[in-house]
């Protein structure tokens, strides 16, 4: 019986924790780029001490577009779209916020295996009095998409908080990378991928 109303929660509230195991074919769902927007937004206004400070329009949060953590200067969709839902999740707790897009510089630069805030950002975020910048990158292996969002105060560039996740990507959300499930139609132009191979751990439970 237990089993069963676990399950049943998992079917409830959306199983994207399911996919990439053998549950997938019938208990797993799209991953909800909105819900996780909002979800990070939370983990970052969280974790710093002291705390960022709500209804500050003076001193915004910096939310920047993410980026593709093997090329800096690149970005897709995915990127654009979760910053808007990032966005989202900080103004509906009360942050005044700016949006920055991906240009032609860099928004964030490595140095010693280090990703820091490009100079441009840097001055940016001095003219704008950010009290913060919110930086991410991924990296999407097969369908597995590793995500990294960082809150950085721009005057020492300290890390305050962190959210790290890896993500089963669906056909939908692999389509904002420009790739797709290998059985889909064969003309169509995304590039295809398939699923990962189940774990050692998911052959046992599952």
């Amino acid at each position: 019986m237990q089993t069963v109303l676990l399950l049943l929660a998992f079917v409830l509230g959306g199983c994207s924790q399911l996919n990439g195991t053998r549950l997938e074919p019938f208990l797993g769902s799209d991953v909800d780029l909105v819900a996780l927007g909002d979800e990070v937004a939370e983990q970052l206004v969280r974790q710093p001490v002291p705390p960022l400070l709500p209804y500050q329009p003076e001193q915004p949060v910096l939310v920047a577009t993410l980026v593709n953590n093997d090329n800096l200067n690149d970005t897709s969709s995915f990127g654009r779209s979760f910053q808007n839902n990032l966005i989202a999740g900080f103004v509906s707790r009360g942050y005044a916020v700016k949006e920055i897009k991906l240009r032609q510089q860099l928004l964030v630069e490595e140095h010693s295996g280090e990703f820091m805030l490009s100079r441009d950002l840097r001055q940016l975020a001095a003219t704008q009095r950010a009290q913060a910048v919110v930086v991410g990158t991924y990296t999407l292996v097969n369908r597995v998409l590793y995500l990294s969002v960082r809150l950085v105060s721009p005057q020492n560039q300290t890390i305050r908080a962190v959210y790290e996740e890896k993500l089963y990507l669906d056909d939908n959300n692999l389509r904002l990378l420009g790739f797709r499930f290998k059985n889909s139609v064969d003309n169509d132009p995304a590039q295809p991928v398939l699923p990962p191979s189940p774990s050692v751990l998911d052959s046992l439970l599952y």
